[in-house]
């Protein structure tokens, strides 16, 4: 599942760069042994109200691209080669401006 989304930010006062988040979390479906472990320690250490952790990675892309749809597809790009493993894992990029 890939969302694509826009966020102002000053982060990118050159022209010819543009820089990306992605965020990379686990499908609902699939179990989150790690977030579990979270889970149960912060429970163990009295935060009682949580009801659900899962974790995931984020990562910060800059690219030396002018044109914003091409770095896009770049970055896509390097999600489904290697940053996301699209058979257990979901991700979203958001372009930040």
């Amino acid at each position: 599942m890939k969302l694509i989304s826009v966020k102002l930010s000053p982060l990118n006062s050159k022209k010819n760069k543009l820089k990306f988040s992605v965020t990379v979390t686990l499908k609902k479906d699939v179990l989150d042994p790690q977030g579990k472990v979270v889970q149960n320690t912060l429970k163990n250490l009295g935060m009682h109200d949580l009801k659900n952790i899962r974790q995931g990675k984020f990562f910060e892309i800059e690219i030396n691209e002018k044109d914003e749809k091409l770095a896009q597809e770049k970055v896509n790009e390097m999600c489904k080669k290697l940053l996301v493993n699209l058979i257990i894992e979901d991700y979203k990029i958001n372009i930040l401006k």
